[in-house]
């Protein structure tokens, strides 16, 4: 599936062209949820111990691109999103590492977590989270904000981004997370629970 230039940092670094710019001839998406278990278990996964595998072996046959998915039953999948949204705008080639900070601190924005927050207190808390991995807390955060005013609905800097992504999402037809799809079909082969072994034999098998 394309790819829109806006939203490049989804794209796995070092993945992607070939010689003369060309574009690979294969393409991994990765459907995940930023608080979902099933989703960090993948991502951490291969983040961790793929990600080195396709560098060495496979960045001019692959790439790979992560669909930021919400699951709107728990409603802090929406700000966890914009968050990463929001970190697409300003520091792209951050995205990567943000997610896997997000990742490993999923608990932090579960259902339980963030009831007793209003809204703006969680997305401060996220442009803190993109501060530890170097990215401006504050530019962050004021993409995020919603400021008190007349109601307009009209949301924060990056609903535009973020509603792009949604209705890209819908297209497809991904319903939950994480949901793998490989050059446009969906790869039900692979699990949440695909070891670093398990992937490595896939990718032999597949990536040629």
């Amino acid at each position: 599936m394309a790819l829109n230039p806006k939203l490049a940092g989804l794209k796995l670094p070092a993945t992607g062209t070939v010689a003369g710019g060309l574009q690979t001839p294969h393409t991994l998406e990765l459907y995940l949820d930023y608080v979902c278990p099933f989703s960090a278990k993948l991502f951490i996964t291969f983040h961790t111990h793929v990600r080195p595998i396709i560098a060495e072996k496979y960045a001019s046959k692959l790439q790979v691109i992560f669909r930021p998915h919400v699951q709107p039953w728990h409603p802090s999948s929406t700000l966890v999103h914009e968050a990463a949204v929001a970190v697409l705008r300003i520091a792209p080639e951050k995205f990567w590492e943000f997610s896997e900070a997000l990742f490993k601190k999923q608990t932090e924005y579960f259902d339980e977590a963030v009831v007793d927050e209003t809204r703006n207190q969680t997305y401060k808390r996220l442009a803190a989270l993109a501060g530890s991995v170097g990215i401006d807390e504050g530019k962050v955060y004021e993409l995020l904000e919603v400021k008190n005013g007349e109601p307009r609905n009209a949301g924060n800097q990056v609903s535009n981004d973020f509603k792009f992504i949604i209705k890209a999402n819908r297209v497809i037809g991904v319903h939950v997370s994480p949901t793998i799809f490989f050059d446009g079909v969906e790869e039900k082969s692979i699990s949440s629970s695909f070891t670093a072994d398990q992937w490595a034999e896939w990718l032999e098998k597949n990536v040629v």
